[in-house]
Parts: C-alpha cells; sequence; structure tokens
C-alpha cells in the first residue's frame, strides 16, 4: 500500500459523503432551520426582555444574538455529527459498511476518513449558517471568520467521535434514534450554549458543575473565543482530550477482534 492508494481510499470517502450531503436535502434544511428558529425567535424574545448586557469574556455590551450565534454553530456540529454516524449505523444494516470495512486498509484509518468527512459537511452548513446570522446583523469580526475554522474542525471531530462511538454500541438504527435523544438535548442544555457559565452558577451550583465538565460546553467556549479572536486554552484542552477519547474508544469498538461489537 502506497500514499496514493491511501489519498484514493480518502477522496472516495469524501466523494461518497460529499454526494449523500446533496441527495439528502431534508437533512441539510433540517440541520439548518432548527438554529434559524432558535435566532430568530427565541433570541428575540430574550433581546426584548434583556436588551443588551455585559457578557464575559468579552466585557463589553454585546446583544443575546451574537452570544448564542457560537452556541448555535455548536448545535449544527452536533447534530451533523449524530446524523453521520446515523449512517454508519444504517450502513451496517444493509451491508455496505462490511464492505469498506473488509477492505485492505486499517479500520482506524477508514473510520478517521468518515470522520473527517463528515466533519467538513458540518462545518460547510456552519459556515451557511453564520452567513445567514450575518444578514440578521450579527456581525463578529471578520478576521474570527477565519480564525473560527480550525475551532470548528475540532469541535466537529470531537462531536463525531462521540457519535462513532455511539454507532459502535448500537446495533440497530431504531435504537439509536432514541440513545441520540437522551445524549444530543441534555448535552446542548446543560451547557453554556444558551446561557453564561456565571448566571448558571448563581442560579444552581450543580446545574454549573454538569456544564463545566460537559464537553460540549469546551466546544461551544473555543467557538465561541475563536469567533471574536480570542484563543480559550482550557477549552481547547478539554475538546482534545475527549476527542482523543471517544475516537480510540470507537477505534476500540469497531475492532472485530477486541471492540463491543464481535462482544455482542
Amino acid at each position: 500500500m502506497t500514499w496514493s492508494h491511501y489519498l484514493r481510499c480518502l477522496a472516495g470517502i469524501f466523494w461518497r459523503e460529499a454526494l449523500r450531503f446533496l441527495h439528502q436535502r431534508e437533512r441539510f434544511l433540517g440541520a439548518l432551520v432548527r438554529p434559524l428558529v432558535w435566532l430568530f425567535i427565541f433570541a428575540a424574545g430574550f433581546r426584548s426582555i434583556l436588551g443588551v448586557s455585559i457578557i464575559p469574556p468579552y466585557q463589553t455590551y454585546i446583544l443575546y444574538e451574537e452570544y448564542i450565534v457560537p452556541g448555535l454553530a455548536a448545535m449544527i456540529l452536533l447534530f451533523s455529527g449524530m446524523q453521520s454516524s446515523l449512517s454508519m449505523v444504517y450502513d451496517r444494516e444493509m451491508g455496505s459498511m462490511r464492505l469498506m470495512m473488509v477492505s485492505p486498509f486499517p479500520r482506524w484509518y477508514l473510520l478517521i476518513c468518515k470522520l473527517a468527512a463528515g466533519a467538513l459537511v458540518a462545518i460547510l452548513q456552519v459556515y451557511l449558517f453564520l452567513a445567514i446570522a450575518w444578514l440578521w446583523d450579527v456581525r463578529p469580526p471578520v478576521v474570527g471568520y477565519f480564525l473560527v475554522f480550525p475551532a470548528l474542525l475540532l469541535a466537529s471531530l470531537m462531536l463525531g467521535g462521540l457519535g462513532l462511538l455511539l454507532s459502535s454500541l448500537i446495533r440497530q438504527l431504531e435504537n439509536f434514534a432514541g440513545v441520540m435523544n437522551f445524549v444530543i438535548f441534555p448535552m446542548f442544555f446543560a451547557s453554556s450554549a444558551l446561557y453564561p457559565l456565571w448566571r448558571i452558577r448563581d442560579s444552581s451550583v450543580v446545574l454549573y458543575q454538569i456544564c463545566l465538565y460537559n464537553p460540549f460546553t469546551s466546544a461551544v467556549e473555543l467557538i465561541r473565543f475563536a469567533l471574536y479572536g480570542q484563543v480559550n486554552l482550557v477549552a481547547l484542552g478539554w475538546v482534545g482530550g475527549a476527542l482523543a477519547l471517544f475516537l480510540g474508544a470507537a477505534i476500540l469498538g469497531y475492532d472485530p477482534a477486541r471492540g463491543l461489537m464481535q462482544r455482542k
């Protein structure tokens, strides 16, 4: 096996994910409409109540929409990562994933290619959402649109790795859809996507501790800081560590010799 074979495999997986993305327009619209509803309705209602306020870490007066846009961008990554992993369960039931897994390429390489392809599709949706938010007068610094790309990539890989781990534990498509509801909504609402951590701490210390150790909170904060030209080193460390943990466990789960699939 040469590098050209690995690159051809990578290009094939990317092309397959791109075609699936283009053919499944409902998936794209669903991932985009959900955060737009939160932005236009939920945030508008809070804006009429709160107006403007001082929100760390920027220590400046910003509108509520400007605060939750990074959280809604992370929401797109979360749902897209779970949908991409849902396709893994579907492919396993249909048998197409078995054809890919019996190829001469290492399984860890195939899973990483699948993860990277799904991450790029999710990032494309995030940038389209940011463009629509810009028309809604949510306009972070222009340089932030470039600086946020590494943060989006790392967060998308981490959330996609979590989805891969779940797909290795679940054998039936119906069960995966139910588990997603127990993962997505608690991760989203028990985070700083909608409210600052310091406000959550003022209302409930227990909830604050849950949000603090929620990996989705770190993803949101990493995106939020990067979008405004800053780096949150703590969030960067948490997201990187969670990525290594989820991806390592997913690779182990898809290993027929040692993983959970074989034990089942």
